[in-house]
């Protein structure tokens, strides 16, 4: 790759850079998992992936699923993830691809959707409220959260992405033309994936002439941005990964010299770049799951984020969407005595989510209930019906105005949204060296 290229790519943010793949000796199929943010309340489902994967090199070894965040054992985790990917390394698990991208390719029943492995660098990313950086958070970046995760990342030699970042590409300049070409590329993976998340296929792109192709559609995306406001790239999946990343960089470049700064690894983070406008790609609510909750003290901190509220009940999951999907704020309701949609009159908050959160900040603080993101209607159901549980169920997020509203209002409230149902989340495959 010539240098000038790598210099232009570096004003936009996204560079190619040296990706590791499994080597051609490893089970792809048990290589491959879902993202560590999902699955959260059902361990069962992390139990078959361990026992799917037992005996062969995976990913399940190289990441903490988070619902053992709050397990007794973190500290031996980390240190056994940790020692596990230096082993990989040593071992010669990988094999490397140098200063590229990676044109993604997966399927799932949702459809055939494009992405591009890059890293991004860190310098122009801020998860700030008020950030006008040209990559920043869609969502309320929790700062708790990044301490526990730091631990995992800091020793680690490596980074396996789950992290998605959208462009709004309206004229698929960028990703699209290299889908378009996919038959004149290099295929450097090929696989089905565990639990039905469907099938994975990797292109290389490496020559010069993609590269200024790419770098091109980049040139040109840039210049319709407002350069008061210049959002580039907008957090999709993983937003309190990347958060982590920066952090940790803040606190490795402190002990840098100037001549060190631009060439760190852990300046940059590895990513799959998506356009919201591919076909593919569909925006799924992030519903709430309340454990031990009253229904009083949940109306009672529900008055207080808007005039009133009307409730009407329902018989099933089904007019539960038909009816939180129109003009008015609303939001499905579920517990063991059944199903029920909730109106707000005059609300504080301009989203759902936003009451919710609200909601979710009193009940917190006055210790009256758990709390757990749930993806997936069925399993916030399936919850929410179990004795002294709540299921809330969340309306659509367009993405369509995505863009717009983040220019508009900063962010999401946290977990409004992810891409995608929950085993068709990214799946961790590529890594990257950050030491």
């Amino acid at each position: 790759m010539k240098n000038e290229i790598l210099t232009e790519f570096k004003k936009y943010g996204a560079i190619p850079t040296n990706i590791l793949i499994p080597d051609h000796f490893v089970d792809l199929k048990k290589w491959a998992v879902v993202a560590c943010d999902q699955y959260t309340s059902q361990k069962d489902y992390w139990k078959d992936v361990e026992d799917f994967c037992k005996g062969s090199p995976s990913t399940d070894n190289l990441i903490f699923p988070e619902c053992y965040l709050e397990d007794d054992d973190k500290e031996e985790r980390i240190k056994r993830i940790n020692q596990t990917m230096q082993e990989y390394l040593d071992n010669n698990i990988f094999k490397e691809l140098k200063d590229c991208f990676i044109l993604v390719e997966r399927t799932t029943e949702s459809g055939t959707r494009y992405g591009l492995m890059a890293a991004l660098d860190l310098e122009k990313y801020s998860y700030a409220k008020d950030s006008k950086t040209p990559i920043r958070a869609t969502e309320g970046t929790i700062l708790s959260r990044i301490p526990p995760r730091k631990e995992i990342r800091k020793n680690a030699p490596l980074e396996l992405p789950h992290i998605m970042v959208l462009i709004s590409d309206e004229k698929r300049k960028i990703i699209e033309p290299l889908r378009d070409k996919k038959d004149k590329l290099e295929v450097v993976y090929d696989t089905p994936l565990m639990k039905d998340g469907g099938h994975l296929k990797g292109y290389l792109v490496n020559r010069d002439e993609d590269l200024q192709n790419v770098l091109e559609g980049f040139k040109a995306l840039s210049a319709t941005l407002n350069p008061e406001n210049p959002l580039l790239f907008a957090m999709g999946d993983g937003n309190h990964s990347l958060a982590t990343a920066k952090s940790q960089w803040e606190d490795i470049k402190k002990s840098l010299k100037d001549c060190e700064l631009d060439t760190h690894p852990a300046r940059y983070a590895l990513v799959e770049l998506e356009n919201i406008f591919d076909e593919a790609l569909f925006f799924e609510p992030i519903h709430r799951v309340f454990f031990n909750l009253d229904k009083n003290d949940f109306e009672d901190s529900l008055k207080k984020t808007a005039d009133s509220f009307d409730v009407i009940k329902v018989n099933d999951l089904s007019q539960i969407k038909a009816e939180i999907n129109k003009d008015r704020q609303a939001f499905g309701y579920i517990d063991e005595a059944g199903y029920y949609v909730y109106f707000m009159n005059n609300p504080t908050s301009s989203t759902a989510a936003g009451t919710m959160q609200e909601v979710i900040d009193d009940l917190i603080t006055n210790k009256k209930c758990e709390i757990d993101y749930i993806h997936g209607m069925e399993v916030t159901e399936e919850l929410g019906k179990k004795p002294n549980n709540v299921g809330i169920i969340l309306p659509e997020v367009s993405k369509e105005t995505f863009f717009d509203t983040i220019l508009r209002d900063r962010a999401f409230p946290r977990k409004t949204f992810s891409i995608g149902h929950a085993h068709e989340k990214r799946f961790y495959f590529e890594a990257r060296k950050i030491k």
